[in-house]
């Protein structure tokens, strides 16, 4: 199932990864994590909180402890593919053509996921949108869910 979060009383903004992530409906340790296409606001930077993120990269594939800082720091994702895989694998993406946001139609498009052994994928768009694809059915479940009517199906979401 696919989701979008346009409106929200959950997220303190789009997308904020402690209100999106940090809650009953998943374990964020479960999974290996896949980061590209970033551009973030890094509020917690004035705090003097650095981001365990080397930008000048086109992706980042952080340990657990490393991601746990940036979904618990205080960010705002502009664009970016945030992709969650298997604990025990890898994951699987065109090394030429990296996974992105901002001019991609495709991640509009239902199912249709950038890492290809993802289990979601969250796709932060120009900080307005969040769209959440899921190929489990159960954890797509704990999302609705937890999001209530603050999810809509992205198959019935017109974008404006």
């Amino acid at each position: 199932m696919n989701w979008i979060i346009k409106n929200t009383k959950k997220l303190r903004y789009h997308t904020n990864l402690y209100n999106l992530l940090a809650s009953d409906w998943i374990d964020i340790s479960e999974y290996n994590w896949f980061l590209s296409d970033l551009d973030v606001i890094n509020y917690a930077d004035y705090l003097g909180v650095t981001l365990p993120i080397d930008f000048r990269e086109d992706y980042f594939t952080p340990t657990i402890e490393d991601f746990k800082t940036v979904v618990e720091s205080d960010i705002q994702i502009i664009w970016g593919i945030i992709s969650a895989v298997n604990k025990n694998e890898k994951p699987i993406f065109d090394k030429h053509n990296f996974p992105f946001v901002e001019g991609n139609d495709d991640v509009w498009e239902v199912n249709n996921f950038q890492i290809k052994n993802s289990i979601f994928e969250i796709t932060a768009w120009d900080s307005s949108y969040t769209i959440m694809k899921f190929k489990s059915k159960d954890l797509s479940e704990k999302f609705k869910n937890y999001f209530d009517e603050e999810a809509i199906e992205l198959e019935k979401y017109k974008f404006k």
